[in-house]
C-alpha cells in the first residue's frame, strides 16, 4: 500500500472528524468527548506524516504502530459518542468505516515493513 494513499485517506478522515467535532461543540454543546476524538484522530495523520521521514525502518514501524494505537482509541471515542446519543447511527457508521479502513491500511503497512526487515 502506498504511503501517499494512506496519508491522503488519513487527511480526508481528519477533515471529517474536525467537522464532526465542530458539529458536536456548536450543536450538541459537547466538549470533552469531541476533544478526545479530535486529539486521537489528528494524531494518526500526524504520525503517518512523521513516519515518512523516519530515521530507520524500525523508527517507521514504531511511528506507524503508535498511529495504529491512536486509530484504535478513535474507535472507542466514536462508539462512545454514538452510545451516549451525541451522534446518530449514520454519523457513527461513516466514521467507524473510515477508521476501520485506516486500521487495515496501517496493519498492512506495519506487516510489510516488518517482513522486509526479517529478509
Amino acid at each position: 500500500m502506498s504511503k501517499s494513499i494512506l496519508k491522503d485517506k488519513s487527511y480526508a478522515f481528519v477533515i471529517l472528524i474536525v467537522k464532526l467535532s465542530q458539529f458536536l461543540v456548536s450543536e450538541k454543546k459537547e466538549y470533552v468527548l469531541s476533544k478526545q476524538l479530535l486529539r486521537s484522530r489528528t494524531a494518526i495523520g500526524a504520525l503517518i506524516h512523521e513516519a515518512e521521514f523516519a530515521q530507520s525502518k524500525n523508527d517507521f514501524i514504531h511511528k506507524m504502530s503508535i498511529s495504529l494505537k491512536e486509530a484504535n482509541e478513535s474507535m472507542y471515542w466514536i462508539d462512545l459518542l454514538k452510545d451516549t446519543g451525541y451522534i446518530n447511527k449514520k454519523q457513527h457508521e461513516a466514521s467507524l468505516q473510515k477508521n476501520k479502513e485506516l486500521v487495515a491500511m496501517l496493519v498492512s503497512s506495519i506487516k510489510t515493513s516488518k517482513s522486509s526487515i526479517s529478509k
